[in-house]
């Protein structure tokens, strides 16, 4: 019989959500809905369109975002607060870290570090889509 007691109890543990925990949530978002003109952030300049996926999902602790730099829009060079990663999707850029210039293009992955220094301009005739993420800041600073 107690066979029986810990066999059944077990099965509840699997098939039944824990007390207390939240079922998770999936969501969909489309370009359509989040894009926004925007100018070259951190002063860089030009027209930009930013797609902020999720940001209003509350207790996201990630950031995760796309970012068309039109002909001649740039991110501006910026000091690095936390791990930050850039993903060329398409189009040219050049990239600028710690004074290093360097070209890049689709397929090209960029981690910038804290403490590290980097802006990002589109280059040619084609909008340099990139995708951006890093962990949302927690604290009395974050936005």
């Amino acid at each position: 019989m107690l066979r029986l007691a810990v066999a059944g109890a077990a099965a509840l543990c699997l098939l039944l959500p824990k007390l207390g925990e939240v079922q998770a949530t999936s969501l969909i978002e489309h370009d359509s809905t989040v894009a926004s003109p925007e100018p070259g952030p951190h002063g860089g300049g030009g027209q930009t369109t930013a797609y902020a996926f999720f940001a209003r999902t509350p207790n996201l602790g990630l950031v995760f975002r796309k970012r068309a730099l039109h002909r001649g829009a740039a991110i501006g060079y910026h000091l690095q607060e936390e791990d930050e990663v850039y993903y060329v999707v398409s189009g040219t850029g050049e990239l600028r870290v710690n004074g290093a210039r360097s070209i890049v293009g689709p397929g090209t992955a960029i981690l910038t570090r804290p403490g590290s220094w980097h802006g990002l301009g589109q280059l040619g005739s084609d909008d340099l889509v990139i995708i951006i993420a890093y962990q949302r800041p927690t604290g009395p600073q974050a936005h």
